[in-house]
């Protein structure tokens, strides 16, 4: 019965991924100049936004900073997809491929290959750095693709998905953002919903074949790396192209509470998933906390 139901969930987002998606090279004007005086993302979603540092700083330089903690999210974002591209591809190479549900598996993959070169070329636009996460995530990094899997391996697909999404929803319809930003936004939001859908059911289905003895391992798991998820979205190299202190700026980021609850908004529907699911408690609740998911 579940097989069925994976084929049939499979079926409707081949047939809405062949009706609707966007070649981000065609769609999207990259030759755009870029607006004067128009924030990359929402100013109250900056990470020190509301902090004595950030009152210190000019408009200017608010504004410069904002492009720099885009460039961080975006490079991020594009490192958490080439990880999902690897669990996706796992999951094919032990599915039959005839299957709608590899074939749905293998057009995500082609959707992140999007999504990848659209965030690279965002970021090369607005001339910054691919910050990326800082060298010792960036290592840890690489073996998520080899100890994922399960309800974990989704729900933390999840975390990283939904908290981008909701972060984009609010900026793609914000007349003080970047047109160019709120375009990518956009696309990224529209072929997003589907791949949400897809994990979604994914974790349900795991959640209910999952061994009981291997409960607090999925539990453990999606919280640590939903911690290094929100951690890692603002790179501290980002600090100093406008000139602070990077260790007293990533300290003050850290404590502010405007950017804690930044974190907690951008993830809330998704914890509640997460939760219903059995997979929010012990041993994971450390990180979670950490995470500033929870409070």
């Amino acid at each position: 019965m579940r097989v069925a139901d994976r084929e049939k969930t499979a079926e409707r987002l081949l047939k809405s991924s062949a009706e609707k998606f966007y070649d981000p090279e065609v769609d999207i004007d990259w030759s755009a100049p870029l607006a004067d005086g128009l924030f990359y993302i929402p100013e109250q979603r900056i990470s020190l936004y509301g902090t004595p540092l950030y009152d210190s700083l000019s408009a200017e330089q608010r504004i410069e900073l904002s492009k720099h903690e885009l460039a961080s999210i975006a490079s991020v974002g594009l490192w958490f997809e080439l990880l999902l591209m690897q669990m996706l591809v796992k999951v094919v190479y032990n599915t039959d491929p005839t299957s709608r549900h590899a074939q749905y598996a293998l057009t995500e993959v082609a959707d992140e290959c999007r999504h990848s070169t659209m965030f690279a070329r965002l970021v090369e636009r607005i001339g910054c750095p691919p910050y990326g996460p800082v060298r010792s995530t960036h290592r840890l990094g690489k073996l998520l693709p080899a100890i994922g899997y399960g309800p974990a391996m989704y729900g933390s697909i999840l975390v990283a998905e939904e908290i981008l999404d909701r972060l984009q929803r609010e900026a793609m319809n914000d007349p003080s953002i970047q047109p160019i930003v709120r375009m990518v936004n956009r696309i990224h939001v529209l072929e997003e919903a589907r791949h949400v859908r897809f994990a979604r059911e994914e974790l349900v289905r795991g959640m209910a074949g999952l061994k009981g003895f291997e409960l607090p391992y999925q539990k453990w798991l999606i919280g640590y790396v939903s911690m290094m998820i929100t951690r890692t979205l603002i790179n501290p190299a980002v600090y100093a192209a406008v000139g602070l202190d990077v260790r007293e700026a990533r300290r003050q980021a850290l404590a502010n509470p405007r950017f804690q609850e930044t974190i907690r908004w951008s993830g809330e529907r998704i914890m509640s998933f997460l939760d219903e699911a059995g997979l929010i408690g012990k041993p994971g609740m450390r990180s979670w906390r950490r995470s500033f998911l929870v409070g």
